[in-house]
């Protein structure tokens, strides 16, 4: 990817974004004593750029009843079934997360369920997919440190 060259008000506006992706623009321009219309400017052009490519929502899944949380290590009959098996678990909505790896796993995966007994529904899906030899799992006893915005913050500001 090539590296964009940002000005200081681009990273001031990315920083407030970061923070809070809902800052509405007029409250970001009065922070940084500039028009609105000039965050709305530099905001598209860091879409275009894509450099930003949305906003996201962050949940409480414990408020939802989600918060048993385990991590699935899958092991293929065959490497190239790892496209095919990637759309299955798409088709999972429990599957949160999803990586070709290298080393122990062809596929290491996050999932959410309600409880243990869902969890153990959620693997037996997974283990189901055709291409999929046998999983391995582990189970979350906290989510520790789940936090992009140190690394936003770092990244971001090496685009100058």
């Amino acid at each position: 990817m090539a590296r964009y060259k940002l000005d200081e008000t681009d990273h001031q506006i990315l920083d407030l974004l970061i923070d809070d992706s809902r800052t509405p623009f007029t409250e970001i321009a009065k922070q940084l004593e500039i028009s609105a219309g000039t965050v709305h400017v530099r905001v598209r052009k860091m879409e275009e750029l894509g450099i930003i490519k949305g906003s996201t929502l962050t949940v409480d899944y414990e408020r939802l009843g989600y918060t048993f949380i385990a991590y699935v290590g899958i092991f293929l009959e065959r490497n190239h079934q790892a496209q095919f098996v990637l759309e299955r678990l798409e088709e999972i909505p429990f599957v949160t997360v999803a990586h070709i790896t290298s080393g122990q796993y062809n596929i290491f995966c996050k999932i959410r369920a309600r409880d243990t007994k869902h969890a153990k529904e959620v693997i037996y899906m997974i283990d189901d997919i055709q291409g999929v030899a046998r999983s391995e799992t582990m189970i979350s006893m906290e989510e520790s440190i789940n936090d992009k915005r140190r690394l936003l913050h770092k990244a971001f500001r090496e685009l100058q």
